[in-house]
C-alpha cells in the first residue's frame, strides 16, 4: 500500500514539469500577445543586424569554422560534466576524485594541442574575386 507515497513524490515531479513548461511557454505567449505587428513587403526584407545585404545570401562557409564549433560544444558540454563532480568532491575519495579529474582536463588540454597543430584555430580568409 505505497502508491499514495508514490504518488506524493511523483507530485514534485509534475510540479516541476509544470513549471518548466511555463518557463518555456510563458515568454512565447507574453510576445505574442505584446509584441507590436508589422505587414507590408519591408518585413518579407532579408537583413543582418539591421543593415542592408550586400550580395547573395548563398555563400559557402570553410569546413575550418564547423571545427571550431564542434569544437566549442565538445567542451561547453564537458565543462558541464564538471560542475557535478565539483560539487561532490571532497566527501570521500579525495585523492581519486583529483585524479580522475586530472586525468580528464590533460585529455582536453591534449585535444586541444592537436587542434592548434592541425590549423584548427588560424582562419584564413578567402580570397574573393571581384
Amino acid at each position: 500500500m505505497e502508491i499514495p507515497q508514490a504518488l506524493s513524490d511523483f507530485s514534485f515531479v509534475l510540479v516541476y514539469l509544470v513549471a518548466a513548461g511555463l518557463f518555456a511557454v510563458g515568454p512565447l505567449i507574453i510576445a505574442k500577445l505584446i509584441a507590436p505587428r508589422s505587414y507590408g513587403s519591408a518585413r518579407d526584407a532579408i537583413y543582418e543586424c539591421g543593415m542592408p545585404t550586400i550580395g547573395s545570401a548563398w555563400i559557402q562557409v570553410a569546413v575550418i569554422y564547423y571545427l571550431f564549433a564542434l569544437l566549442f560544444l565538445a567542451f561547453d558540454v564537458d565543462v558541464l560534466f564538471l560542475f557535478p563532480v565539483l560539487l561532490a568532491y571532497g566527501k570521500g575519495y579525495v585523492w581519486r576524485d583529483f585524479i580522475e579529474v586530472t586525468i580528464f582536463i590533460g585529455i582536453l588540454s591534449l585535444v586541444i594541442v592537436y587542434a592548434w597543430n592541425r590549423g584548427v584555430f588560424s582562419w584564413k580568409r578567402k580570397q574573393v574575386n571581384p
